[in-house]
């Protein structure tokens, strides 16, 4: 199968969110800057009389907080560094998770810890001459969400999970079970309260674990991911 269409996909679906990376992020810095800065007299008066509820646009905390269930779908895509930079790699799924802190630590490190949990079933690795599909799923999604924001709330998570393919990736004598531990780096932006789009990008591994008889594996593979999560209360 010629594999050439999914990579112009993958090349394209990467542009575009670097592009969208490169638009938010002034954003994010210019949010921070007017958060740090005092209010104004005017606005202290304001909030004095309770002309302005403080806490209704304050999207993160009234999301992101103890047992909040996370729902969503994603969609990325990436490619193999070093000596697999000529194999490309899609996946696309839906995750679901729950935070199970509160806030902890001050200031910008302020933040809860969340677990989540990718289910994809279309998982494709697409080396030279061709393309392998299969599924994966990512059941340790350990994720630090740093909430010192009210519209944006960065995070970091440590991943690991299993991707089950029709034939042995890399091709040859290896194996269809491959593990791939990982580290991702990423934010939410609220578009209104328990609802985000999010954007990340995963420095990963992919390997067999010597469950077949050569492991070649893909020792570094980079993926740009992007989605939306709805957020539910369960009190």
């Amino acid at each position: 199968m010629d594999a050439q269409p999914y990579r112009r996909a993958i090349a394209t679906f990467t542009t575009l969110l670097a592009g969208l990376i490169v638009l938010i992020a002034p954003a994010s810095r210019a949010q921070s800057d007017a958060q740090s800065a005092p209010p104004s007299a005017a606005t202290s008066k304001v909030l004095a009389k309770g002309g302005l509820n403080s806490v209704s646009d304050d999207w993160v905390h009234s999301s992101l907080k103890f047992k909040a269930i996370n729902l969503g779908f994603l969609g990325g895509g990436g490619t193999g560094l070093g000596k697999s930079d000529n194999t490309q790699f899609a996946y696309m799924g839906g995750r679901a998770g729950i935070v199970l802190t509160s806030d902890h630590l001050p200031g910008l490190l302020r933040g809860n810890f969340e677990w989540d949990v990718d289910v994809l079933p279309l998982y494709a690795v697409l080396p030279p001459n061709g393309g392998v599909y299969g599924g994966s799923i990512r059941p340790l999604i350990w994720k630090w969400n740093f909430t010192h924001g009210r519209k944006i709330a960065p995070y970091f998570a440590a991943e690991g999970g299993i991707v089950f393919t029709r034939s042995n990736v890399p091709p040859g004598d290896t194996s269809q079970i491959n593990f791939t531990p990982g580290a991702a780096f990423g934010a939410n932006f609220f578009l209104k309260n328990h609802r985000s789009f999010f954007l990340e990008g995963n420095l990963g591994h992919l390997s067999s674990a010597s469950l077949g008889d050569h492991n070649p594996g893909y020792n570094v593979t980079f993926m740009i991911s992007g989605g939306f999560s709805f957020f539910k209360h369960t009190m």
